[in-house]
């Protein structure tokens, strides 16, 4: 492990070791401020094209298991750390952190002094990055086009699994692993499709409800299937998580915005605006719905983030559609959201197929 250095647009430079795989990498610096979850943070599609800053001082102390990625191949672009621990103690442990990073390819950088980064990164805003061995501001300037980056992590092939529960299409933008796990729970038989896939391929698989899932990157970029979007929703029992609320929200004319440093952590305080209690959230997004940019007659706003007020959910006056921008499957310690996926699978079994009957 040699000296390596994360190079900032804006001109700053980190010094640390360099960990994982030996090569210069360039991706969004972002930061997280969850205490556990390493192992399904830096296997999150959500991340593709990003560098994680963890804020967690000690990162590896309980290896990595054979259970809970999050995704088969990380997407990640980097790993920026603190402290790295090597001799991680847990009974289910099968690897290192590091023996993690470079198995999947993804450079790293330990020995950091994060604090400052994130305090940097808080001061510019979300800005772009190159670990490498060599200090040179010009490698971080000189990317090229922009890739889509949903397109990197979405499945390309339809899955299925069955079960004895409602059919639920689950539209892959990058889903966590997790997702699945928790429609799987709750009895459903799932079909994954690819993030493109137009209305009338979801028709002919008969669908009870449709899942439009996380993902990474603007959300803008899926502008073109806007249309489809809105067609399917209208059409099915919906619910959209994270990058799906987004996407949701500007196929019924609504916009979105960047946030300057954006929500990633376990413990995003959301208030729940029917009942006036306050949920504690996963969150990992760089993206938000514009407060001005709802329609009030068509959405209600149903969740708000307690720290910037910020729209966390929707739900359609009309049609039986719901959007979260948080994770309601994500458990990192409290599971204040849970709920949210079991009652859509309650409405889908309630609703059965009456309330189509007269299209």
């Amino acid at each position: 492990m040699g000296t390596g250095y994360l190079t900032l647009e804006t001109g700053e430079v980190f010094e640390g070791v360099l960990i994982g795989a030996e090569n210069d990498s360039i991706g969004e610096v972002v930061f997280n401020t969850s205490m556990t979850g390493y192992q399904e943070i830096i296997t999150d599609p959500s991340y593709a094209g990003q560098i994680i800053t963890f804020c967690y001082p000690i990162i590896g102390n309980y290896g990595i298991n054979a259970m809970d990625d999050e995704s088969i191949t990380p997407s990640l672009s980097g790993v920026i750390i603190g402290d790295l621990c090597e001799i991680p103690s847990h009974y289910q442990s099968i690897y290192k952190f590091s023996e993690k990073l470079k198995s999947a390819g993804v450079p790293g950088l330990a020995g950091v002094d994060t604090r400052l980064l994130v305090k940097t990164i808080r001061s510019h805003g979300t800005v772009n990055g190159v670990i490498s061995a060599n200090p040179d501001v010009k490698k971080v300037t000189t990317q090229g086009k922009k890739p889509l980056w949903v397109d990197q992590v979405s499945t390309k092939k339809t899955q299925f699994y069955k079960n004895n529960g409602p059919h639920i299409v689950l539209i892959d933008y990058g889903f966590k692993k997790s997702i699945l796990t928790a429609l799987l729970a709750e009895n459903c038989a799932v079909t994954i499709v690819p993030y493109h896939t137009p209305y009338e391929k979801i028709k002919a698989l008969n669908p009870d409800g449709v899942l439009f899932s996380n993902g990474p990157g603007d959300p803008m970029d899926l502008s073109r299937w806007f249309p489809e979007i809105k067609k399917i929703s209208q059409n099915y029992p919906t619910l959209g998580i994270c990058l799906g609320h987004q996407l949701i929200a500007l196929a019924y004319g609504a916009k979105t915005e960047k946030l300057k440093f954006g929500h990633r952590g376990g413990n995003h305080p959301v208030k729940e605006l029917l009942t006036g209690k306050v949920k504690i959230t996963a969150q990992n997004h760089g993206y938000v719905v514009v407060d001005e940019s709802i329609d009030c007659t068509t959405f209600d706003v149903t969740y708000r983030n307690v720290n910037d007020q910020s729209i966390e959910g929707l739900k359609h006056k009309v049609y039986p559609i719901q959007t979260v921008q948080f994770h309601p499957e994500a458990h990192p310690g409290p599971s204040d959201t849970a709920h949210i996926l079991k009652e859509f699978v309650n409405e889908i079994t309630s609703l059965g197929e009456s309330l189509y009957a007269a299209k």
